[in-house]
């Protein structure tokens, strides 16, 4: 499970550090908690390789409305080849999703205790995620929408949650930003736990437990416990 992120990176800073063309879109301000149906930073593999933002949570092209996508803001790496939902787009329409952080809760707690896990030089993460374009039935709105794909647990990760984002490295995210259609048979091997990067986590606040807080408070590090390596 992969429901909030954190995002502090200008977008400028962003299109330097993974050498994009430049930027499309971007969020207005920064994001200490950002949630599902919010916009994301992303890069489709349009070819233009743009920063752009979608909102997170996917939308089919084939659903009646909007609702699916509260549900689907990730796609689990080992059957997002066969689910109907997500199987068209891993052939087409794959994408990076750009964050500085991801939370997670630790189950064993009660209450659940939040955690922080991001990069230890605090440069920005690449997710594996896919995109949908959605036509508003009633009104023709089209919609832009986005999954982040999860995997099993790295070492770091493990005792606090079993699932956590794919992490792409460099060239494994050249291979997910190709325009063209690619088989899972290709594309399966990149959707496995990063065990390389190097990352850290340290509990947060329960500042983070709502969507509804989305201040600085909610990144910083409880000061009376170790942070994980």
């Amino acid at each position: 499970m992969c429901g909030r992120v954190t995002i502090q990176t200008p977008a400028l800073a962003i299109a330097r550090e993974l050498g994009l063309a430049g930027v499309r879109s971007a969020l207005e301000r920064p994001r200490y908690n950002l949630a599902p149906t919010q916009l994301m930073p992303v890069v489709l593999n349009d070819g233009e390789r743009m920063l752009d933002t979608v909102r997170w949570g996917l939308i089919p092209s084939w659903a009646k409305d909007a609702s699916i996508g509260n549900k689907l803001i990730n796609a689990r790496g080992e059957t997002v080849a066969e689910k109907p939902s997500f199987r068209s787009a891993l052939k087409r329409r794959r994408c990076l999703v750009l964050v500085d952080g991801w939370f997670e809760w630790k189950q064993s707690t009660k209450p659940k205790t939040p955690y922080l896990f991001k990069r230890e030089d605090g440069r920005p993460i690449a997710f594996a995620g896919l995109w949908e374009e959605w036509t508003a039935p009633d009104t023709g709105e089209v919609l832009r929408t986005c999954a982040v794909i999860t995997t099993g647990p790295n070492r770091l990760m493990a005792p606090i949650h079993d699932r956590m984002p794919v992490i792409l490295r460099p060239e494994a995210q050249a291979v997910w930003l190709r325009p063209e259609p690619q088989d899972a048979a290709e594309l399966q091997p990149l959707l496995v736990p990063n065990e390389d990067e190097p990352l850290v986590a340290w509990e947060v606040g329960r500042v983070v437990n709502s969507p509804t807080n989305d201040v600085v408070a909610c990144v910083e590090r409880v000061a009376s416990q170790p942070a994980l390596l």
